[in-house]
């Protein structure tokens, strides 16, 4: 059985470790924890970002319930059109009451 060389173990093992821990840093890197830290740091930057990530989703929703109920009403409006039976009263009913609301306002 040959003899190890006493330092060839821990050069190995230091070089393994010395890529992993390349690895973690480069995933570090990847992920922007420097950057998140840096705003963490900076309490009235992180507000600002907070505040206008929130104003823009708000004015998002806003936006897109607005499309949404307005399709939903254009095809409420054609399905009166077609007259179905029991719906369509109901449906009548329903826009008559929305159409009424926007004029008051």
């Amino acid at each position: 059985m040959p003899e190890r060389e006493p330092g060839r173990d821990e050069s190995h093992y230091l070089q393994e470790l010395n890529r992993k821990m390349d690895e973690l840093f480069l995933s570090m890197e990847k992920l922007g924890i420097a950057e998140y830290l840096e705003m963490l740091r900076n309490p009235r930057r992180l507000f600002f970002i907070n505040f206008w990530a929130g104003l823009s989703r708000g004015f998002g929703m806003a936006i897109g319930f607005t499309i949404l109920a307005a399709i939903v009403i254009y095809f409420l409006q054609k399905l009166i059109i077609l007259n179905v039976p029991l719906i369509g009263d109901f449906i009548a009913d329903l826009v008559a009451i929305v159409q009424n609301q926007l004029r008051v306002q």
